[in-house]
């Protein structure tokens, strides 16, 4: 079930806010969140929810363990309980999410014939795997207290607005709120003004970025020359960023109408002048996951220069591994950790005395250029789509399945979508709120924008979720 679907907003959303409203009291509130993410997920995955209780189970049994025997001093025990905690749950991501590529890359390097095991990825298990670590890595740091409620660490697991594609909610994020929070008009108010805007990023630009970048991807790689090929890749560029800091205003909204109040996952990545800056701006709950849990505790840079070059690869290698088991996302992950330790050795100084412009145009391209290793998994057709941007296979292509796209029909949207990235759209209109007829005027167009995304949802058929493969 995914949020830009009639189901989603017509059944189960009406739904869940009338039993979460009615119902008296936050345990049964509580409650009411948990038996409909369960249900949420259920949804599109009735056998693998088993395996997320079983990890609610495991992870909230075993933090109690180790809590009790630290608190007794038994730190060496306490301390084999939360290694084997970390681990259990790394065992069920790679299990799930790994095996078969391990497999396939033990055959080809030692010309085995192993068998696979072709496993189903569960929808989300890198999302929900992570919040279980940090609940678990915090708890025995001894910066939360212990969830004693099961039913209450399994609604911050499952809690549906952010269990499919993020952000990564950490527990010390909602800790307070689970047992006290508190529902207000306002809250409902803003919640849905700011899931709508994260619904029309979703249902209205990235649809129909995502139309154009498939159509010219999908294409045989001769079909198409240079000009198709930046066209196809600064589509996906805005495919993505709607796609996936939609999806992040969806559950940021919708965590508001329940009384939570998630950290922000994107701000205005697009903006940047370096590609330091950008994983400053881009899926902020991941770079920052990787950061407290990977990167401080290999000790980030207060070693030595090779080991704190090794440790910048380290994490950009799992950033990559994390997106996907396929070696284009390794790709992907090292590509930026490269362009980073540069930056961080030398040229952030000579960028920062640079126009801004200029300093700006750099981090665009190397980004765009990024998001080809991310969207081709095939390494041969990544170099065919890079030797098309080089011009390599001529200006223009001829190929009939390009024809019946009429790529000029689409420059407005490329406009709208550059204009969107920016945070020009939000600064005009918190001046028009401002004014007399702001808020009135304001609530009518959100209710406008909302029956263009109903009518594009109904009328459309490109309305997968990036992010859900991960």
């Amino acid at each position: 079930m995914v949020f830009s679907s009639g189901v989603f907003l017509f059944a189960f959303l009406p739904l869940v806010l009338m039993a979460y409203f009615i119902v008296p009291g936050r345990k049964a509130k509580n409650y009411i969140l948990l038996l409909f993410s369960l249900f949420f997920y259920a949804w599109g995955e009735p056998v693998y929810v088993f395996l997320m209780l079983f990890s609610i189970a495991a992870n909230w049994m075993l933090v109690i363990i180790f809590n009790n025997l630290k608190n007794r001093g038994s730190k060496r025990l306490s301390g084999l309980f939360f290694a084997f905690s970390v681990v259990l749950n790394i065992i069920l991501l790679g299990y799930y999410k790994y095996f078969d590529f391990i497999i396939v890359n033990i055959n080809s390097i030692f010309g085995l014939d192993l068998p696979q095991k072709n496993l189903p990825l569960p929808i989300g298990i890198s999302f929900f795997t992570f919040q279980a670590l940090s609940y678990v890595i915090d708890a025995w740091r001894g910066t939360i207290r212990v969830q004693k409620n099961p039913l209450y660490l399994g609604m911050y697991i499952t809690m549906f607005p952010q269990l499919i594609a993020g952000p990564i909610v950490r527990y010390e994020t909602v800790e307070a709120e689970i047992d006290n929070r508190k529902e207000s008009p306002e809250g409902f108010a803003n919640g849905f003004r700011r899931f709508i805007i994260g619904l029309g990023k979703k249902a209205i630009l990235a649809n129909t970025m995502g139309y154009i970048a498939d159509s010219i991807i999908n294409s045989p790689v001769k079909d198409y020359g240079m000009a198709e090929a930046w066209y196809a890749i600064i589509a996906y560029s805005f495919q993505i960023y709607f796609d996936f800091s939609g999806y992040s205003d969806m559950a940021i909204g919708l965590g508001k109408v329940f009384g939570f109040n998630f950290l922000e996952n994107f701000n205005y990545p697009y903006i940047s002048r370096t590609i330091t800056e950008f994983w400053r701006r881009w899926h902020i709950s991941l770079s920052s996951f990787f950061r407290d849990y990977v990167y401080i505790p290999l000790g980030g840079n207060r070693v030595k220069l090779y080991r704190w070059l090794l440790n910048i690869m380290i994490v950009w290698f799992l950033t990559g591994l994390w997106h996907g088991a396929e070696w284009n996302f390794v790709l992907w992950g090292l590509y930026f950790g490269v362009i980073l330790i540069i930056e961080k050795l030398f040229l952030a100084k000579i960028l920062d005395r640079l126009p801004a412009a200029v300093s700006h145009a750099y981090a665009i391209v190397l980004i765009v250029l990024g998001w080809v290793f991310f969207r081709i998994e095939n390494i041969g057709q990544i170099r065919d789509f890079l030797l098309n941007l080089s011009g390599a296979n001529g200006f223009k292509g001829t190929g009939i399945n390009l024809r019946s796209l009429n790529l000029l029909q689409f420059w407005p949207w490329f406009i709208v979508s550059a204009v969107g990235s920016t945070p020009a759209p939000a600064v005009i209109a918190r001046r028009i709120v401002k004014t007399r007829t702001g808020a009135w005027a304001g609530d009518v167009v959100f209710l406008a924008l909302f029956g263009w995304c109903i009518v594009s949802i109904v009328t459309g058929s490109f309305n997968p979720f990036i992010y859900f493969r991960f």
